[in-house]
């Protein structure tokens, strides 16, 4: 990208020296303000409607359910779209609903239910943008960077969290819930104008978009075909339930342990986002010196301990510390997650694995935000959050079994593959392809060579592979022969260009056991009979001739 040329060597350091990320992150910033402005107005509406405690707490679980409900979708489509152009849709689309939001409160026509089913819109917006934003930072900015720019992107949340709600407060007390919607409605706008003024450098597409349905799988297949990703969807899950109760659970913690208003709610808020800030600013020197998993492990344990604080206080500044801590291991554990996910993913699938963090994540924070709201009315705020310490802890004890790995920097580039002349014309959808592969084993090699061919085979069936086997000949011992279907011909072509330089390593250990042979490629089309078409039988036709360089992709 010419942004990312431009800025030079310094970008690493400096994110913002790049001018559209720059442009981006202040105008995010300004939107950031509005929705945590509109976050204070519709709690403290359904505090003053007359909700119970149990659906108060589901004005967070209502923002955060549609990402977990449609962040796949909308990574499957900010992977195939110009991602600029869904994020500019998602924007214009959250500052119509706001502006009803704002229409509806100013009239007295909300009710819970209906504040609720506004608030749900406006996290469906956040959810079509949100992949489609974070995937676009590796865009903007080169890898060396990237770590950088997913924390100044928490920063920003979290400055507007600091300040954002003691102005919400205020705005609240001083005109009312409606004035709060509107000020969100207006804080869409310089996105808006940013993203519709970008021009990005797109990459040339020689294939056309996939399905969003077989996108989506293609997105599922992939992570879970890839270790580090499960560990990191998992820990995020877990660390999410527990999270969930200090942001949820905050009126009722600023209206039943503190005596508090509205302000004070707005103050509340405004400590656990300073919390944050602080947070994100010691991020990159705690990942600097410490592994993934210590970070996550710090951040965990003060998230517990804030939330403790948080429940047996009955004083405004002890509250406040407590929320200083929660903040600050709230930010460096979601940061660090995403930072784990974007360096352990290629582009072309990046998206919807960031999607499918946040469906990990924001999945856990709705049914943990549900959880400790039916806690808090029944046994009351301060039990709920008791509670949400303790398991968090779950969340600690977990990394001693699944430890998110430490990052490496791996080469996520896609390899070049030329598509090969083929002797019988085929069209993109014609298939199902059937690939063969021949390699000769010496027989002292062999345990060796299956180890090789076990890594094999998870990147086949990552990269879209189907039905992979690997065969023997019974009358040549020294004959290995891997097989494995794809749908279509342009799977096929997919499927290659899937693979990344990382993969390397695999392709060179196997052509090291061949001792200087070469393996031999047949790719062929099924096709049914014509003596008998209704019975099933298939015959192949054979596509190509063998090919003979060990280091091809297949």
């Amino acid at each position: 990208m010419a942004d990312q040329e431009s800025a030079g060597a310094g970008t690493a350091a400096s994110p913002l020296s790049i001018p559209i990320f720059r442009a981006v992150w202040v105008s995010s910033l300004v939107s950031n303000f509005g929705g945590l402005i509109q976050s204070v107005g519709a709690a403290w509406l359904m505090i003053a409607l007359g909700a119970s405690p149990q659906i108060i707490a589901l004005v967070s679980a209502s923002t955060t359910l549609p990402i977990m409900l449609l962040s796949l979708p909308a990574g499957a489509i900010a992977d195939n779209l110009d991602r600029r152009r869904v994020m500019l849709t998602a924007q214009i689309f959250m500052l119509v609903v706001s502006a009803a939001l704002s229409v509806c409160a100013w009239t007295g026509a909300l009710t819970p239910w209906g504040l609720l089913a506004f608030t749900f819109l406006i996290g469906c917006g956040t959810a079509l943008n949100g992949p489609a934003w974070q995937a676009s930072v590796g865009d903007m900015v080169p890898r060396s960077a990237l770590p950088g720019a997913v924390t100044l992107n928490s920063m920003a949340f979290n400055i507007a969290r600091s300040v954002g709600p003691a102005v919400g407060g205020a705005i609240v007390a001083a005109a009312g819930a409606a004035a709060a919607f509107f000020a969100n409605a207006v804080s869409y706008l310089g996105l808006i104008v940013v993203l519709a003024r970008w021009r990005p450098e797109l990459p040339s597409q020689t294939l056309p978009p996939e399905p969003v349905g077989t996108a989506m799988s293609a997105g599922v297949r992939y992570v879970a075909m890839s270790p580090v990703l499960r560990i990191v969807l998992a820990r995020a899950l877990v660390f999410g339930v527990a999270a969930s109760a200090v942001p949820a659970l905050m009126p009722l913690v600023a209206r039943d342990l503190v005596a508090g208003g509205p302000l004070t709610y707005g103050v509340l808020l405004g400590g656990f986002g300073v919390g944050a800030i602080a947070g994100a600013l010691g991020s990159a020197r705690l990942r600097n010196r410490m592994r993934p998993e210590a970070v996550v492990r710090a951040a965990i344990a003060a998230l517990s301990a804030g939330a403790m604080i948080v429940a047996l206080s009955r004083a405004l500044p002890i509250t406040i510390a407590g929320l200083l801590l929660a903040g600050g291991g709230w930010v460096l554990a979601l940061s660090t997650f995403n930072v784990s996910v974007q360096l352990s993913t290629p582009r072309w699938v990046v998206a919807r694995a960031l999607a499918l963090y946040q469906m990990a994540a924001f999945g856990g924070m709705a049914g943990g935000s549900w959880l400790f709201g039916l806690i808090a009315e029944t046994r009351g705020a301060s039990t709920a959050l008791a509670s949400a310490a303790i398991l968090q802890l779950v969340s600690l004890v977990l990394g001693f079994r699944l430890p998110l790995p430490a990052i490496a920097d791996v080469d996520l580039g896609l390899r070049d593959w030329a598509t090969p002349e083929i002797s019988v014309p085929v069209e993109p959808r014609s298939g199902p392809i059937v690939v063969t592969i021949e390699y000769r084993i010496a027989e002292a090699d062999v345990p060796h060579f299956l180890a090789v061919m076990d890594e094999r085979k998870r990147i086949r069936r990552r990269d879209g592979a189907r039905h992979w086997t690997l065969l023997r000949d019974l009358m040549d011992a020294e004959l290995w022969i891997e097989r494995y279907h794809v749908a279509t011909w342009l799977d096929y072509v997919r499927h290659n260009q899937r693979r990344t330089h990382a993969d390397d390593e695999n392709s060179r250990q196997l052509g090291a056991l061949l001792g200087g042979g070469s393996p031999v490629v047949h790719r062929r089309i099924e096709r049914q009979t014509r003596a008998n078409p209704e019975s099933g039988v298939r015959a192949t036709t054979q596509l190509t001739d063998p090919l003979t360089d060990p280091n091809r992709s297949s």
